[in-house]
């Protein structure tokens, strides 16, 4: 058994009927939805039309959300269809990252995720989903996909359908019968104009900040007025630019997109722009030390007491980061006692824990003079140093929704800027040690050679062939649109050219002076990669 969609085109009128009844049956708040319906406009009167798509949930069978989740709370029942528990759900939004169908939300009341389950507590009862039973025009059609008997079955076998981003391998199991690609694909269209829901977009989605603003005195029209107020301009690839430019690139495409779900916003903001920095931190306190003992070098005791104190202290940090970014915060413990395995933000909590232990233990260890458990306890805590460097590359590639986020070298992105930050560190630190003399050399060195590496790394990331227009936007929008003064002047120029310059001087004051910069250019870095992907629209 495997329920499924078909949405037949040939019928659908754009009532919106499905959206009423669906957030009538869930009582889904204001500003959220799950179902809704795109219109596209296309073509120049009178050679014109408007296309409908209903949007919801893709019920994949092989569900990334689900994937993805870190404690169970999506799940897939036995009947294909992919349900969720809100009782588990910590509000990490890893979920929605995942999604490549804009399909989940942060519901603003309960904090926790929520999506279309295909009314699967009427379909238990052997009842339609909601906006089956309501659509006027029999357009929406449901059922056991598997069952050669069924409509949904014998349809399927003798249309032409269509399904959304095949490419990402999800199995969707929505079908569209004359599936418009200007309506399915979200490149193909820009807002064009103001309307209600768009006219929200800077509030919605994620906390519903000014929706919630209706529960005050403000009346509906001074909210979206307020609203309009903000949102100055809508930009091609992130870019702002006044509306005409868009209105005029929508002649000339001849498509332009009329009604369409809020947008949800930027997910992941400062509190994982942060985590990420503070880890790479917290791994080269690690790393530094490890190298220079590897490399037959001595390490004072000074030296190993700022490393296993910066360590800890940065990887505290971290673990405040992670809990101040989760909308149900005091849910944080059920990442270790709930786990998912599958999902790599178990894997990296696991991994930050026992780090965590490790580094412990080698404090203990050198506090006691146990040489030989420090010695292990330094090699195991640097092999667990580099996965806590590297595991949030893995977590970002089980975001399917990004398609920037696949690279495989984000995995190298993320390790030398652990060791970055680790020179940084030392570097800062050095001018308070009364034996640089015997470790400044080998931090300009380790200094000089990964910044080297990082610009390598970068141009790499920006220069390769990109497979998806998506992809491709969000290296536009870091290059020449939106980011593209913060990725010259922070990233490339205060981040990288100038503490490279600085350490090259070979002058304590200056390696702790390029420790500051290189830190301001990974924190810098790490907004742009985490923030510009999730710019792209999804639906």
């Amino acid at each position: 058994m495997k329920y499924g969609f078909v949405i037949d085109n040939r019928k659908c009128i754009g009532c919106h009927a499905c959206t009423v009844a669906c957030k009538s049956e869930h009582d889904v708040p204001l500003g959220v939805n799950r179902t809704w319906v795109k219109q596209i406009e296309k073509g120049q009167f009178p050679d014109s039309q408007r296309v409908f798509s209903v949007m919801r949930c893709n019920q994949c069978t092989d569900a990334p959300c689900v994937e993805i989740c870190p404690t169970q709370a999506l799940f897939t029942r036995d009947d294909g269809i992919v349900d969720f528990n809100n009782d588990r759900c910590i509000g990490c939004k890893s979920c929605m990252q995942a999604c490549p169908y804009d399909a989940l939300y942060i519901d603003p009341e309960t904090k926790t995720a929520a999506k279309c389950n295909y009314c699967a507590h009427r379909v238990d009862i052997g009842l339609e989903p909601a906006c089956v039973n309501v659509c006027p025009e029999h357009a929406i059609i449901s059922g056991d996909m598997e069952d050669p008997n069924t409509e949904i079955s014998q349809l399927l076998s003798r249309e032409q359908v269509t399904v959304r981003k095949p490419e990402k391998g999800t199995k969707p199991n929505v079908f569209y019968i004359n599936g418009d690609a200007a309506s399915l694909n979200p490149n193909d269209t820009e807002p064009s104009q103001e309307y209600m829901w768009n006219s929200q977009s800077a509030g919605v989605g994620h906390y519903a900040r000014y929706a919630e603003n209706l529960k005050s005195d403000k009346t509906l029209v001074n909210l979206v007025a307020d609203l309009s107020a903000k949102e100055a301009s809508f930009g091609g690839l992130g870019q702002e630019q006044p509306r005409k430019s868009i209105e005029v690139l929508m002649e000339q495409s001849g498509h332009k997109r009329v009604y369409d779900s809020p947008d949800k916003g930027v997910l992941w903001g400062w509190e994982v722009n942060s985590y990420v920095l503070t880890k790479a931190i917290s791994a080269g306190a690690i790393l530094l030390p490890l190298m220079r003992f590897l490399m037959g070098g001595e390490v004072n005791d000074t030296t190993a007491w700022v490393s296993i104190i910066a360590a800890l202290v940065f990887l505290g940090f971290t673990g405040i980061l992670l809990v101040m970014d989760l909308d149900q915060p005091k849910r944080f413990a059920y990442v270790i006692l709930r786990p998912h395995w599958k999902s790599w933000l178990v894997k990296g909590a696991y991994i930050i824990t026992v780090f965590g232990g490790l580094v412990s233990l080698l404090g203990l260890a050198k506090y006691f003079h146990w040489q030989q458990i420090e010695v292990g306890a330094l090699m195991l805590s640097g092999v667990f140093a580099v996965l806590v460097a590297i595991y949030t590359a893995f977590l970002f590639a089980q975001a399917k929704g990004r398609d920037f986020w696949q690279s495989p070298s984000l995995v190298f992105h993320m390790l030398i800027h652990s060791v970055m930050a680790g020179t940084a560190l030392f570097g800062i630190s050095a001018i308070f040690d009364s034996s640089y003399s015997n470790w400044g050399g080998f931090l300009q060195n380790v200094m000089v050679i990964s910044i080297l590496i990082n610009l390598l790394i970068v141009l790499v990331e920006l220069t390769i062939t990109h497979p998806t227009i998506d992809s491709k936007m969000v290296v536009k929008m870091i290059t020449t649109g939106r980011y593209k003064r913060l990725f010259w002047i922070g990233t490339v120029l205060l981040g990288n050219m100038l503490p490279l310059g600085l350490a090259l001087t070979g002058e304590p004051t200056m390696l702790a002076v390029a420790g500051v910069f290189v830190v301001m250019g990974i924190y810098i870095t790490e907004k742009i990669w985490v923030e510009a992907p999730q710019r792209i629209p999804l639906s």
